[in-house]
């Protein structure tokens, strides 16, 4: 079955392996998380376990987020999210998980959102080439041709600049390097999306080897 916590990403660091191989790994504060609902197939159509992680200040929080918190007998969440496929009996409303919700060497699947890069260019946002740097091209960073003259129009899909990163991303199959249960800590083998400080969610992996 499914597991899963909410977290924040910490930065990165490293860890030795027994054969004294530097191993990259990301440090993720998982939990403690509430279990705030429990959602079944009777009632919602699905099941599914919705977990609140960070308390919220009390006068940011409305009535009825207030209410539903206080059915899990805890404070408002910042942030509330659900992990599907989990075994709801093992849950009850108001159960705390923390960070042993996993163990050494699991395989696990981490997501986040991407840093915000702002408005980028083709060449950063899509890694297209540039155009010769000659004075006499005078064409350096543009998106290059946009199609056929018929049938006259930019086609779906055309890699051109915009808005870059901010994108929800979920990176498979990381490796669970250590669990430090004293301190709630989860190492994961390798990066994550987002900047330090942002909420990611780690599940069991779904395409475990």
């Amino acid at each position: 079955m499914t597991k899963g916590i909410l977290g924040k990403k910490l930065g990165m660091t490293q860890v030795f392996a027994p054969n004294g191989t530097a191993i990259a790994v990301t440090v993720i504060e998982a939990g403690p998380c509430v279990v705030l609902q429990k959602k079944d197939a009777d009632n919602d159509g699905y099941e599914a376990i919705q977990l609140g992680f960070e308390d919220k200040k009390d006068h940011r929080a409305n009535k009825p987020e207030k209410g539903h918190a206080a059915k899990a007998n805890t404070a408002p969440k910042r942030f509330v999210r659900e992990i599907r496929g989990v075994d709801l009996a093992g849950y009850e409303v108001g159960q705390e998980l923390k960070a042993d919700v996993f163990a050494e060497g699991e395989i696990v699947d981490v997501a986040g959102v991407t840093k915000g890069k702002g408005f980028a260019g083709a060449i950063k946002r899509h890694n297209q080439s540039r155009g010769p740097m000659a004075h006499g091209s005078r064409y350096h960073r543009g998106p290059g041709s946009l199609g056929s003259i018929n049938p006259g129009r930019v086609f779906k899909g055309q890699t051109l600049p915009g808005q870059m990163g901010g994108d929800n991303v979920t990176i498979q199959n990381l490796e669970v390097v250590k669990v430090d249960t004293d301190r709630n800590l989860i190492l994961v083998k390798g990066s994550i999306p987002g900047p330090k400080n942002s909420l990611v969610v780690v599940r069991t992996a779904v395409k475990s080897k």
